[in-house]
């Protein structure tokens, strides 16, 4: 089971705080998706819960346990895994061996946790063999969500997973996050496609300056004036 909390975190990058007081959550099974305008602070955010910034203010926690400042390899340890919008995958490596590099920190069996993984990604087993460089944007970005869970997350946190695909394949990846969620995994999403996000989330946070602006069920949220007004910023 995986509950993560970010709260009142406040961080920046060795000025003036880009995010200030932000908060987040999400739970075992559930996608919960951070949206805003460019500059907002979602990225920052999520590198903060992962340990890639330092955090100034706040805590992070999961499944009550404090894991505020804890570095990446030691948070992948306890559950949290993470894609980068970026260099993201192995691209001289064959896709099998990203998978295999993604279980470093695995202890049961890695075989059958391939097995289990491929399962979800079926489109990848005919391509296991070609190196990353060889295989379209899409087909990458499902390798680099594949890897990630080869470690056996409770959550995950995605920045911007569909960034510079075309609608079919950004669908596509949807398509595999919500396949995710439904294994128990707990996804936090940071994404600019605002509509295709709300139509597959659970939760919604809006950021705008570097803050929660608003925050809700997507259902609730989907299609609202107010919302479309934070994304154009």
């Amino acid at each position: 089971m995986g509950r993560l909390r970010a709260e009142g975190i406040v961080v920046g990058y060795g000025g003036p705080p880009i995010v200030q007081e932000a908060s987040v959550f999400v739970d075992a099974g559930r996608i919960a998706v951070i949206l805003g305008p460019n500059g907002a602070g979602k990225s920052t955010l999520a590198k903060a819960i992962v340990g890639l910034l330092r955090i100034a203010a706040g805590h992070v926690r999961l499944n009550d346990q404090e894991v505020t400042g804890q570095p990446p390899y030691r948070l992948v340890r306890l559950g949290i895994g993470y894609l980068p919008q970026l260099a993201n995958v192995f691209s001289e490596m064959t896709v099998l061996e990203n998978l295999e590099m993604g279980a470093f920190t695995y202890r049961g069996d890695i075989k059958k946790r391939l097995d289990d993984v491929t399962a979800l990604f079926p489109d990848l087993g005919g391509v296991l063999k070609k190196k990353a460089s060889q295989l379209s944007g899409g087909q990458q970005r499902m390798v680099a969500l594949a890897r990630a869970l080869m470690v056996d997350p409770k959550v995950i946190i995605l920045d911007e997973p569909t960034a510079g695909l075309s609608p079919i394949y950004a669908e596509r990846v949807w398509e595999h996050i919500v396949r995710v969620r439904e294994t128990g995994v707990g996804l936090l999403v940071v994404e600019q496609n605002a509509r295709m996000a709300m139509e597959h989330a659970d939760h919604v946070f809006v950021m705008a300056n570097g803050r929660n602006a608003l925050s809700g069920p997507a259902a609730e949220l989907i299609g609202k004036d107010e919302v479309a007004a934070l994304l154009v910023g």
